[in-house]
C-alpha cells in the first residue's frame, strides 16, 4: 500500500472515531425525563403521579390519560431499578399462561402487557405447556422477588388440591380466567355461564331443537359453566328443543375432531353445535372439511372465546367474544389492590357479547 493511501485510510478511520464520540457524548447529555416533569404536564403532583404508576392510587380515566399523554411525548421511561432498591419492589408483573401457541393465551397476554405498560410496570411472560410443575416452579417468583405479582391462568384441574394450596400462600395472586377451587384470590373471568345462554337461545331462535356441545374438561369451571349456561337456554326456550349430549374433553383440536366425528357418527339427527373454544372449534373444522360439509348448511356451529380470526373463514364463524382487554385491565387492577393490601378479595365476572357471522342456518 502507498504512503498516500495509508494517510487517507488513517485520517478517514480518525474522522469516524471523533464523530462516534461525539454522538455518544451527545447521548450522555440529554437530559433524562424526570417524574416531575411528567407530573408537572399532566397538572398533578409528583407524589399523586408516583402513586399512580406504582399502584397505590387509583385516578378516573381522564387524569389517567393525562398522565399517559404526557408519559408518552415526554418520553419518560421509569428508573426500574432505583425505584425497585427504594420500593422493594420490582414494579413488574409476572402473567402465568399455559400456552402461548393459543391464540386466546396470546391475545390474554398481550391485553395484560399493555395494561401493565399503562401503569409503569413490565411484565414478565411464564409459559407452562400447562403442566403443574412449571406453575409451581414460577409461584415460587414470588417468594424470591423477582416479581411483586402474578397473574394466573391454569387449564387443568386440581384434583388433590395441591396448586389451591400453593396459591393460597401468598395473596398476591389474581386467578385469570379459570378457578382453581378452594382458593381465597382475587380473581377475574368471564361470565361463561351467560355465554352459553346466549349460544343457546341463538341457535334455539334460527329453529334448531336437536343441539351437541363439546367442551372443555368436565372439572374446569368455564367448561361446565358453558355447558350449564346452554341448559339455562333450553328451559327459557321452552318447547322441544333438547341437547343431544355433552362431549367433555380437553381444550384442543384433538378434542374437537374426535369429539365432532362422533356427533356425526352416532347423533343424526343433530343439527347444531356449540363449541367451548375456538381450539375447539379448528378440529371440528377439519373433520367437516375432509367430509365435505358446509358450515351454515349442512350443521351449524356457535363457538366461544373469538380470539382467532373467524371473520375470515370460508365461512365466518358464529363466536361468543371474552373481553380480553378489559380482563387484562381488571387483573392488573387487582393486582395492585394485592400490593397495597386495602381490599378483601374479590371476584369479578366480565360480561360476553354474541357476535352473530354466517355459520348458523335458518330451519324453517
Amino acid at each position: 500500500m502507498k504512503l498516500r493511501q495509508r494517510v487517507t485510510i488513517n485520517r478517514f478511520t480518525k474522522a469516524i472515531y471523533k464523530h462516534n464520540l461525539a454522538f455518544m457524548s451527545d447521548i450522555g447529555r440529554k437530559k433524562r425525563v424526570t417524574l416531575g416533569e411528567v407530573a408537572k404536564a399532566a397538572a398533578l403532583s409528583p407524589a399523586a403521579v408516583s402513586r399512580y404508576l406504582s399502584g397505590q392510587l387509583t385516578l378516573p380515566e381522564t387524569t389517567s390519560r393525562r398522565i399517559q399523554k404526557a408519559i408518552r411525548e415526554l418520553g419518560y421511561r421509569p428508573n426500574h431499578h432505583a425505584r425497585s432498591l427504594s420500593l422493594g419492589r420490582s414494579d413488574a408483573i409476572g402473567l402465568v399462561v399455559p400456552d402461548i401457541n393459543n391464540p386466546f393465551f396470546s391475545n390474554l397476554a398481550a391485553a395484560v402487557e399493555r395494561a401493565a405498560q399503562a401503569r409503569g410496570m413490565l411484565m414478565m411472560l411464564c409459559a407452562t405447556s400447562n403442566s403443574l410443575e412449571r406453575e409451581l416452579e414460577y409461584l415460587h417468583l414470588l417468594g424470591a422477588g423477582v416479581v411483586d405479582a402474578l397473574v394466573f391462568a391454569t387449564n387443568h384441574g386440581d384434583p388433590d388440591g395441591q396448586l389451591a394450596g400453593m396459591l393460597n400462600g401468598d395473596s398476591r395472586v389474581v386467578l385469570l380466567d379459570e378457578d382453581v377451587p378452594g382458593t381465597d384470590l382475587f380473581k377475574v373471568f368471564s361470565d361463561n355461564r351467560q355465554g352459553g345462554l346466549l349460544a343457546g337461545l341463538h341457535l334455539i331462535e334460527h329453529g334448531h331443537r336437536r343441539i351437541a356441545y363439546i367442551g372443555g374438561p368436565c372439572d374446569l369451571m368455564s367448561a361446565r359453566e358453558r355447558a350449564e349456561g346452554l341448559h339455562d337456554a333450553v328451559r327459557e326456550a321452552g318447547g322441544d328443543a333438547a341437547i343431544v349430549s355433552e362431549l367433555f374433553g380437553s381444550y384442543t383440536i384433538a378434542h374437537g375432531e374426535a369429539a365432532m366425528e362422533e356427533i356425526l357418527d352416532t347423533m343424526p339427527g343433530v343439527t347444531a353445535v356449540f363449541s367451548a373454544s375456538d381450539e375447539i372449534l379448528i378440529g371440528m373444522l377439519h373433520v367437516l372439511r375432509r367430509r365435505d360439509m358446509v358450515v351454515g348448511r349442512d350443521i351449524s356451529i356457535v363457538t366461544f372465546d373469538d380470539a382467532g380470526q373467524l371473520e375470515i373463514l370460508a365461512v365466518p364463524v358464529t363466536a361468543i367474544r371474552q373481553p380480553l382487554k378489559a380482563m387484562g385491565e381488571r387483573a392488573l387492577d387487582m393486582a395492585m389492590d394485592s400490593l397495597a393490601g386495602t381490599r378483601s378479595p374479590t371476584v369479578a365476572r366480565l360480561p360476553v357479547e354474541l357476535i352473530r357471522r354466517h355459520s348458523v342456518a335458518h330451519l324453517a
